[in-house]
């Protein structure tokens, strides 16, 4: 989309942040202090200085800035609730551990009143904001028109985009090529490539798209060094790439030379590695310190009483960049020579009257929250294979391995979508792969707290899968 208005809506949204910031600073000092007077204590001077750099850092760290008006509402509040919790954790680091509140004679209820409300009141703003602009886009949009040169594959498809996504900005007026037969509607064929410029300027063109292949590399150059004579904007449409609506490919430049990737991997950012690792040792420590240290020793005993053998079956699993790990379980079988082979199915003669109740409930899955603090597992990922079912289905399906980006996790959004449990069917194998490769591409900490609840949630409510 075009906008006209990007930079101006960028530094409202970066001024009322700030409003809003200080009103919340201010607001703590009248609740904790209750002064008599309207002057403020000099003493918060530094601390509010201290806030306002802080938060300028964060978003830099985070780009909540950028991409304001084409950002969609769930990924402006990701980006905020990111920048938020970037914000928090700088602050805290930086008054509580290493300056003291001491030094500025606050409190830290005062620290949680103005963070707290801060919070608040910019999540109430953003809200407003996403409001506005929905009910005002159009005033927002800067209306240009366009000519495609090059009416093949290429070409079309970009036609196709600017009819279906008509408030998109653009208007296509029309195709240049040297085949007229190549344009169905004859009404859009404008001429040949060599008319291109003439019509451009006679009708006041604000840019031209070229679509054209590489073997016409010489009228390719020949275009735009005339375009940028005649200030006419030129953009050029790779001559390959990925005919998929699902996957949002990005340019990188390195020097001259644009580089393509396929698939967006927000994982790929340390800073969200740092966030995801950070959530999974203090998770995995919470449920290990509260549930698994009193409820190991009941279901050990449970599980002895059933059946001879260990308390944890032991598995060597694919983990992440395909590295083999040992998964650990509560054993929920009878000891077995198919447990590396064979997967467990509804009424499998295998399972224990323990192990059914506590694969229905999932408790098998608690002692890979260990895996999860030692590293080679995540508490969200794609589910884990069996060495052999990985080399299985990775012959089967293109795109199996690709799952193998991430840490494998103890649950997953294929698992929250009800693809868990017996593998029936390659549809079905094909199925929990796109899933997982949906959660690499659109990872966020926000789309893991929800998969969390959801599981617990299917947990409680029952799910056919689980057996």
């Amino acid at each position: 989309m075009v906008y006209r208005y990007a930079t101006f809506i960028k530094a409202i949204n970066l001024t009322v942040d700030y409003i809003m910031l200080n009103i919340s600073m201010f607001i703590a000092y009248l609740i904790i202090d209750k002064p008599q007077s309207w002057n403020t204590d000099s003493k918060y001077l530094s601390v509010v200085l201290v806030f306002n750099l802080v938060w300028l850092l964060s978003t830099n760290l985070t780009g909540l800035y950028e991409r304001v008006l084409n950002r969609d509402s769930i990924r402006t509040y990701q980006s905020f609730f990111k920048t938020y919790l970037v914000f928090v954790s700088l602050i805290c680091f930086a008054i509580l551990a290493i300056i003291g509140p001491q030094t500025y004679l606050i409190s830290r209820l005062y620290l949680l009143y103005s963070l707290l409300l801060f919070g608040l009141l910019v999540g109430i703003w953003k809200l407003v904001f996403l409001a506005i602009r929905k009910s005002k886009r159009n005033l927002l949009m800067d209306s240009r028109t366009i000519i495609i040169v090059g009416s093949g594959r290429i070409g079309q498809d970009i036609f196709e985009y600017f009819e279906h996504y008509k408030h998109s900005g653009y208007k296509v007026l029309g195709f240049f090529d040297d085949k007229a037969s190549r344009v169905a509607d004859i009404g859009l064929y404008l001429g040949s490539i060599d008319d291109c410029i003439s019509y451009v300027l006679e009708n006041k063109v604000d840019e031209i798209f070229c679509a054209l292949p590489v073997s016409q590399s010489d009228k390719i150059e020949q275009l735009m060094l005339d375009a940028d004579k005649h200030l006419i904007r030129f953009k050029i449409i790779p001559e390959y790439y990925i005919n998929s609506k699902k996957r949002a490919m990005f340019v990188q430049n390195f020097d001259h030379i644009p580089v393509i990737s396929v698939r967006p991997e927000p994982l790929e950012s340390i800073l969200n590695r740092t966030i995801k690792r950070l959530f999974d040792i203090l998770f995995s420590l919470f449920i290990i310190i509260f549930i698994i240290s009193w409820l190991f020793p009941i279901l050990a005993i449970l599980i002895k009483l059933q059946s001879p053998g260990p308390v944890f079956f032991v598995q060597k699993r694919s983990g992440k960049n395909n590295i083999p790990f040992k998964c650990y379980k509560f054993r929920s079988m009878r000891l077995n020579t198919d447990a590396d082979k064979k997967q467990a199915v509804k009424g499998d003669s295998r399972i224990t009257p323990i192990g059914a109740f506590i694969r229905r409930t999932s408790l098998d899955e608690f002692p890979q929250f260990f895996n999860v603090l030692i590293g080679n597992m995540s508490v969200v990922g794609p589910r884990p294979h069996m060495l052999s079912h990985t080399e299985e289905y990775s012959q089967l399906i293109d795109k199996f391995m690709v799952r193998h980006f991430l840490k494998p996790g103890i649950t997953g959004w294929a698992q929250t979508n009800g693809l868990r449990g017996e593998t029936k069917s390659t549809d079905h194998i094909l199925q929990r792969v796109e899933a997982d490769v949906w959660y690499l591409e659109n990872w966020s900490f926000l789309l893991d707290l929800k998969i969390i609840f959801l599981t617990f949630w299917n947990v409680i409510k029952g799910d056919d899968g689980a057996f």
